[in-house]
C-alpha cells in the first residue's frame, strides 16, 4: 500500500476548513495555552472565521502553514501543527505544534505528526532545517523534539515573561543531512 504524504495509520493532516473554525476558536482562546504560542489577547470568533474561511494553503505565498491534526478513527480534530517563518532561499521553517486536549496528550499524535512534517518539509519541500523555540520550563516538549531528532543550538537567557517570573527560552534545530 502506498503512504500517503501527510498521513499515516493514526493520523491525517490537513489544511484548515471553513468548518474548523469553532475549533481553533476553543484552543486559541485557551489561555493554558497563550505561555507556548506567545498570545497576549483573545482572539474573536469573527477573526477566526474570517481566517479559516479565507486561509490560503499557499507556504510560498503566506511563508506559513497550518494543518490540522485528525484523528482517522473518530475522525476527530486533535490538534494542529504549524509551519512558520517559511524562508525557500535559506531553505528553513520555524514548526509549532498544539495537541490542546489533556486526554489526547501522550498519545502519540505530536510524534507521529512531527515526523510527518519532517518527511514533508525535507522530501518534498527540499528545505534543509527545521527549527522551534521552547521554554525551558516546557520538559515534555523539550524531550519530545529531542527525541525526534532535533538538537539544542542555543538558549536565550530569561527570554519569556512568565505569571512566575522570567524563563529561559531553548532554540533546537533539526537539520537533513541530506539537503
Amino acid at each position: 500500500m502506498e503512504q500517503k504524504l501527510l498521513e499515516n495509520e493514526k493520523i491525517l493532516l490537513r489544511a484548515v476548513e471553513p468548518g474548523d473554525a469553532d475549533i481553533i476558536y476553543e484552543w486559541e482562546n485557551n489561555t493554558d495555552n497563550w505561555p507556548v504560542s506567545n498570545t497576549l489577547v483573545p482572539f474573536s470568533h469573527h477573526t477566526i472565521r474570517k481566517y479559516a474561511e479565507s486561509a490560503s494553503q499557499d507556504i510560498f505565498e503566506n511563508r506559513q502553514l497550518r494543518l490540522m491534526i485528525i484523528d482517522k478513527i473518530s475522525n476527530k480534530p486533535v490538534g494542529a501543527i504549524d509551519l512558520f517563518d517559511y524562508d525557500p532561499f535559506h531553505q528553513r521553517a520555524g514548526v509549532g505544534i498544539l495537541i490542546n486536549d489533556m486526554e489526547d496528550r501522550g498519545k502519540g499524535y505530536a510524534t507521529k505528526s512531527i515526523k510527518l512534517v519532517k518527511n514533508y518539509v525535507f522530501d518534498y519541500l527540499h528545505l534543509k532545517q527545521l527549527y522551534c523555540n521552547i521554554g525551558a520550563d516546557n520538559e515534555k516538549s523539550l524531550g519530545l523534539f529531542k527525541k525526534l531528532g532535533f538538537e539544542v543550538c542555543g538558549i536565550k537567557k530569561a527570554w519569556l515573561r512568565t505569571l512566575n517570573g522570567w524563563i529561559d527560552e531553548y532554540t533546537l534545530q533539526c537539520i537533513n543531512s541530506e539537503a
